[in-house]
């Protein structure tokens, strides 16, 4: 036999996921089979290595420095394999993709495109799920996420720029009227988000316009700070993205544009486009959306 030192081939998808989880119940319910089929499998991989790959403690399953060896040369190769599985075959993926988005640009720039979606990429069915922060695909059972560059981004994803973020003061025409100029900022009320309390703070940074505020108000969410500066309660910092719409519909104006504030948002995949037909088409189609999403910004 060419490769005299393989293990039992079968034994190496219950090692990898008891690996992965720490926990052979997990795996078991990830590889549709029962705790006691995994735990031989894991017996006949010891028994065919000659070495012990698991400490078993009470209520813990620790992989062992050799069985941590193992399970990323075994990752790998399975990996490489279903890449070129993918690559080579001549089925389409079926199912919904899982999408995860920053609630506030799901909310209000993806959702109200949706139906473009639908006619332009009518066999890609997609599933929305609001979030933001560190992206884990197994964990939270995504395909995909739209994540702003803010944080560390996981080694194994995919990464596709959609745009750069741009940030600027957005208010209701009528109080737009009475800010011409940053030092009419002073009488007015500056709406702040929890979620991103340093926005003004960056926006002062970049422009180099000082306001100093007659009040100031702090909401927990975006679009809660967009719809009270719809309702005229204050100025609001906000991304374009979010207020696009806004601003289409004459809701709201932005007296003084927006600058970029250095930072991104780029679509995670937990595969490579080319490896799922059904990726590839919806990384195009947000692609698109997103470079006419740049063009108008910056003509703001």
């Amino acid at each position: 036999m060419r490769w005299s030192g393989l293990p039992p081939l079968n034994t190496l998808l219950p090692f990898e996921a008891t690996v992965r989880h720490a926990s052979m119940t997990a795996a078991a319910q990830e590889l549709h089979v029962t705790h006691g089929a995994v735990s031989r499998q894991i017996q006949n991989l010891e028994r065919s290595l000659g070495v012990s790959l698991f400490e078993r403690q009470t209520r813990a399953l620790r992989p062992t420095p050799q069985a941590r060896q193992l399970a990323a040369v075994v990752t790998d190769a399975l990996d490489q394999i279903d890449a070129a599985a993918r690559q080579i075959s001549q089925h389409t993926p079926a199912g919904p993709l899982t999408l995860s988005c920053e609630p506030t640009l799901l909310m209000r720039w993806l959702i109200p495109r949706l139906p473009d979606l639908a006619v332009n990429v009518p066999d890609v069915t997609v599933h929305l799920s609001a979030g933001g922060g560190p992206v884990f695909f197994e964990r939270d059972s995504i395909d995909l996420a739209i994540r702003r560059d803010d944080f560390p981004f996981p080694e194994e994803a995919s990464r596709t720029c959609l745009f750069a973020e741009r940030i600027g003061p957005v208010c209701r025409p009528d109080l737009a009227t009475r800010v011409t100029g940053a030092a009419d900022l002073t009488g007015a009320a500056l709406l702040h988000t929890g979620t991103r309390p340093q926005a003004w703070d960056d926006w002062r940074r970049i422009t180099g316009m000082k306001a100093e505020p007659a009040s100031q108000q702090t909401l927990e969410h975006f679009y809660l700070t967009l719809q009270a500066a719809a309702a005229g309660v204050g100025v609001a910092i906000a991304p374009y993205a979010v207020v696009r719409d806004d601003l289409e519909r004459g809701q709201l104006v932005a007296p003084f544009g927006f600058v970029p504030d250095g930072t991104s948002y780029h679509l995670l995949s937990r595969h490579l486009p080319e490896q799922d037909v059904r990726v590839r088409q919806l990384t195009a189609w947000l692609r698109a959306k997103t470079s006419q999403l740049e063009s108008d910004s910056e003509q703001v």
